[in-house]
């Protein structure tokens, strides 16, 4: 327990603004849910994937539906992580499968605040994975931008996301949580890990790769100079076998249901109109807001959301961020911006990409903390009454 207490001390603040950053969220959407007649407990636990995740927990797999144009949307398309953990809070408890997701999501989302936390705690830090004296960081210690970075996270406009029961809070948690042990010599955890990632989302290959890299680069770094006293291979080995077999053995398996072999996955996605086009679809549909007016307007904030990101990558590789996060952080972002899915979902199919946010966290680091917070406050108030005003659209996140 001891080994335990003192990393959340040193987390506590992040986890405790992060915590305020989502109640605030919460509270707005049930106030503008209340005005409009509608019920925020709804809009978080029955609504779009969220219904297709209970489904898979109460019935399992199986259930599709045939649309007019032909198209099929069948539940294997969602991986089952977390319907199993939806299943098991049911199982244990009182609460409805949708409930028990709600809670789910709830403490994945504390989890991945706080796996966020550390990787930026440890990669902004006085010393770097392997030891040795890392970059000095003006503006402030590791923890101070692990707390930055938690709170920009939180403040996303897409936030609301967290705390609804859908995947992605259990996915970043996952994901930033193996990360961390791979940045900290941890392979049969970061293995385990992504194993469990591979489970939640099919964006799960992001955290296989930056394992992989990053094992196969210690492998050619331990080859070309000696390695240091006491250092097994085993480990690494065992953390990368482990790593896609999450993924794999889901994909395999609709494969072998469908009767499709191991393309199976993919043909479930095109009845979902999901792909990879290489961005392809979403420039046309970037380009289709410029044949009007005021929906030009809209093209050009797509423009500059997606160069914002872009721009967000390359300064994290300026910065040097460690070559895992580049690798799941780029894997990330090219498998949401070249996806042919539902392009109102982009900003939320980027949220678990968090390393985006480490040079804006520097940045806010080097602030006064009365500047940051006055920053911070103000777009977590934005943020808030956007994500009620989401949630309470037509459309899915």
């Amino acid at each position: 327990m001891n080994d335990l207490a003192a990393p959340l001390r040193r987390a506590a603040p992040a986890l405790l603004g992060y915590a305020a950053v989502r109640a605030l969220g919460l509270v707005v959407l049930a106030v503008w849910s209340a005005a409009r007649g509608k019920s925020a407990h709804t809009l978080l636990t029955a609504r779009w994937d969220a219904l297709w995740y209970t489904r898979v927990a109460d019935l399992g797999y199986g259930y599709e539906v045939r649309l007019p144009n032909g198209d099929v949307h069948s539940n294997l398309a969602f991986f089952p992580l977390l319907p199993w953990l939806e299943r098991f809070m049911h199982a244990v408890s009182p609460l409805s499968y949708a409930d028990g997701g709600l809670v789910v999501s709830l403490l994945a989302s504390l989890a991945a605040a706080w796996g966020i936390f550390a990787v930026a705690d440890h990669v902004y830090g006085r010393r770097n994975q392997e030891g040795r004296e890392a970059r000095p960081w003006k503006g402030g210690g590791g923890r101070r931008v692990g707390v930055y970075a938690v709170l920009l996270w939180a403040v996303l406009p897409v936030g609301i996301v967290q705390s609804m029961a859908y995947s992605e809070s259990l996915f970043t948690a996952l994901a930033a949580w193996s990360l961390y042990a791979v940045l900290t010599g941890r392979w049969p955890a970061a293995g385990v890990l992504a194993l469990f990632a591979g489970l939640t989302r099919p964006v799960g290959l992001a955290v296989v790769a930056a394992v992989w890299v990053a094992g196969i680069a210690s492998f050619v770094r331990d080859r070309s100079t000696a390695p240091a006293p006491g250092v097994r291979v085993w480990p690494r080995a065992l953390g990368m076998a482990l790593a896609p077999l999450g993924a794999a053995g889901y994909v395999l398996w609709v494969g072998h249901r469908t009767g499709k072999g191991p393309l199976g996955y993919l043909d479930v996605q095109a009845g979902w109109r999901n792909g990879f086009d290489g961005g392809a679809a979403f420039a046309r549909f970037v380009g289709e807001k410029f044949t009007s007016f005021p929906s030009a307007l809209a093209g050009v904030g797509l423009i500059v959301g997606v160069a914002l990101v872009l721009w967000l990558y390359v300064v994290g590789v300026r910065q040097g961020q460690p070559l895992p996060l580049l690798v799941y952080t780029g894997v990330v972002t090219a498998l949401a911006l070249c996806a042919s899915s539902y392009f109102g979902s982009k900003p939320r199919l980027l949220m678990p990409a968090f390393p985006l946010l480490l040079p804006l966290a520097l940045a806010l680091a080097r602030l006064r903390t009365s500047r940051s917070a006055w920053v911070v406050g103000g777009v977590a108030v934005a943020s808030a009454v956007y994500g009620a005003f989401w949630l309470n659209g037509s459309g899915p996140p």
